[in-house]
Formats: C-alpha cells, sequence, structure tokens
C-alpha cells in the first residue's frame, strides 16, 4: 500500500527518536503525520518546523481520552491508513539489587507505558481503520515497537523485557483477529539505536556497544527504523511478524 497526501499516520512518541524519524519519513513521502506525545514534548516544534502535513495531539498513550481525542484530530486531518507506536520508557532496575526488591509500581509504569500504551494505540487506530475503503486489499497498518530485548533480556531489564515481550506476543493474535477488517500487524525490534540518549555515552562504551555487533559493526540509525516501517507498509504480505533490526546482534546477560 503506498501513502497518498490525504493518508495520515498516526506515530506515539513521535517527538523524539525513533518516533521523530518516522514523522519526517512519512512527511517525505507525501503524506501526513499526526505527532503523539507528552504536552512536554517538543511536538509543537515539529509542527512548526515541518509545516502544514503535520499535527501535535498531546496525549499519554496510557489515557484512553487524551488518545482517543488523538485518533479524533487525525480523522479530522485525513484517512488514518497507518499507526506507528514508538513511545516507551526503559526504567532498568534489577529484581533485587542494591537498594532492596524492586518496587511494583515501577514495573508496573514499564507495563503501562510499552505494553498496555501499545495496545491502546493498537485498538483505536485499528477502529478507525476499519471503515475505510480498502487499498490493494488493506484498510490499514499497524507497527509496533518491541526490541531485542523481548528475546535477550539483560541483567537489570525484566521490566523492560518483559513488557517488549508482550508487544512481539500480542503481534500475531493481533493480526488474526484484525484480519477479516483487512487490517494488518507487524512489529520491529530494533537493537542498540543511535538515539540522544546514546550520544551522551562516553566513546569507549559508545565503541563497545558498536563492536558488539556483527555487520554493520556500528549502532542502528533512527532514519533505518523509519525506512522498515515504510517498507512495512508498502509491502502487503507483511502481517503477524516481528522483525529484528539489529545488525545480528545477540545481547550478552550485561
Amino acid at each position: 500500500m503506498e501513502l497518498t497526501t490525504n493518508d495520515v499516520v498516526l506515530i506515539t512518541g513521535g517527538a523524539s527518536g525513533l518516533g521523530e524519524a518516522t514523522v519526517r519519513s512519512v512527511v517525505e513521502r507525501g503524506a501526513r503525520a499526526v505527532i503523539i506525545d507528552l504536552p512536554t514534548s517538543h511536538g509543537a516544534d515539529l509542527v512548526d518546523e515541518l509545516g502544514e502535513a503535520v499535527r501535535f495531539a498531546p496525549a499519554d498513550v496510557r489515557s484512553d481520552e487524551e488518545l482517543s481525542a488523538a485518533v479524533d484530530l487525525a480523522k479530522d486531518f485525513g484517512t488514518v491508513r497507518a499507526a506507528v507506536a514508538c513511545a516507551g520508557v526503559v526504567n532498568p532496575g534489577r529484581i533485587i539489587g542494591k537498594r532492596g526488591v524492586l518496587e511494583l509500581d515501577a514495573y508496573r509504569t514499564v507495563i503501562e507505558i510499552n505494553l498496555i500504551g501499545t495496545f491502546n494505540l493498537l485498538r483505536l487506530a485499528a477502529e478507525a481503520m476499519a471503515s475505510n475503503e480498502p487499498v490493494d486489499g488493506d484498510r490499514g497498518v499497524v507497527v509496533m515497537t518491541a526490541s531485542v530485548a523481548a528475546f535477550d533480556g539483560q541483567i537489570g531489564q525484566a521490566a523492560y523485557a518483559s513488557s517488549k515481550g508482550g508487544v512481539a506476543g500480542l503481534t500475531l493474535p493481533a493480526a488474526r483477529d484484525l484480519a477479516d477488517k483487512g487490517i494488518r500487524v507487524m512489529t520491529i525490534a530494533p537493537g542498540i539505536v543511535d538515539t540522544p540518549m546514546m550520544a551522551g555515552l562516553p566513546d569507549e562504551t559508545r565503541t563497545s556497544l558498536e563492536a558488539g555487533v556483527p555487520h554493520p559493526s556500528r549502532l542502528a540509525r533512527p532514519e533505518e527504523y523509519a525506512l522498515l516501517v515504510n517498507q512495512i507498509i508498502a509491502n502487503p504480505y507483511l502481517n503477524g511478524e516481528v522483525i529484528r533490526l539489529d545488525g545480528a546482534l545477540r545481547m550478552a546477560p550485561r
């Protein structure tokens, strides 16, 4: 399915990192984007920069009311053809660490944002897409974001890895659930991505991370994630699968 100038892509976490790269890619391809991110994010700045093809919907992905309002804004903006779930948090912590047992609220927050927030976008975007006229057999596409931690979770990643494992496990049943609506569901599991957070690491730490990636021996670029999103949207036979975007990386325990 090729996106047109009237098609809208919803992108949670769209004001930074993977989400921002996806927003820019969507606009470059001539479609429209709705940035869904926190009110404190740079969403409004991106709208000022990118112009009329972009809207900002301040929202917490855990909120039914706020995310519903964002989807409504997108429906008024054009035809919702794709949704990309990039919003997420890491919050590392061992189950039993130097400060004692991991707080249940800390675990719950990661699950609520990464897994429940992703499902919230999935269900509301699918509802918006279900009444679309099919294009190449598709009414819409949802792309979720897991992580290699879903499969290779490291020490201190109990919350993060289980949240991303939940996203990976959601992929196939969601694709099967929505097949009769003509809506595809895919998930990308990135490895280590060169985000602003990574830019703050010491050079030796960054070099070590890059050396651990078999080929190419560097960090992934956010633009490569966005490229894969567009390839998923375009290819009508990609459905119900998790694609690792990691340069053949397999994470060690620590």
